[in-house]
């Protein structure tokens, strides 16, 4: 086993702190993922549950050694079972200075119509 597996195992997990937001085009959550990059981020979809996941990267470099550190790597996980008011095909995310927008529009409503009756 090399020491990447190992220190990919050892990472804290949390749960990043969510908002979820009402509007009149859908659903937003506002996920925190302070430090993870577009590259390290990773959304799924499976049936009804959407998956967020990503890992932050030490900003330390190489020549650098830390005297006191307290934000480090660590990866973020948080689910989410959706209803089915939202329409899963339209889902759209966007990432921007450590906030994860994740837009979940709703279901159109089906407008009222006539049936018309033929006759035989």
């Amino acid at each position: 086993m090399s020491d990447t597996n190992v220190q990919e195992k050892e990472l804290p997990r949390y749960r990043p702190a969510t908002d979820i937001i009402e509007k009149e085009d859908g659903f937003h959550l506002l996920v925190d993922m302070p430090g993870v990059s577009k590259e390290q981020l990773t959304i799924d979809l499976n049936d009804n549950t959407l998956r967020v996941s990503g890992k932050s990267e030490s900003l330390l470099a190489s020549q650098e050694r830390n005297l006191d550190q307290e934000f480090a790597t660590a990866e973020y996980v948080r689910s989410f079972t959706l209803s089915d008011v939202i329409d899963q095909n339209g889902i759209q995310a966007n990432l921007n200075n450590g906030v994860l927008d994740i837009h979940l529009p709703k279901v159109q409503k089906s407008e009222p119509k006539k049936i018309e009756i033929q006759s035989a």
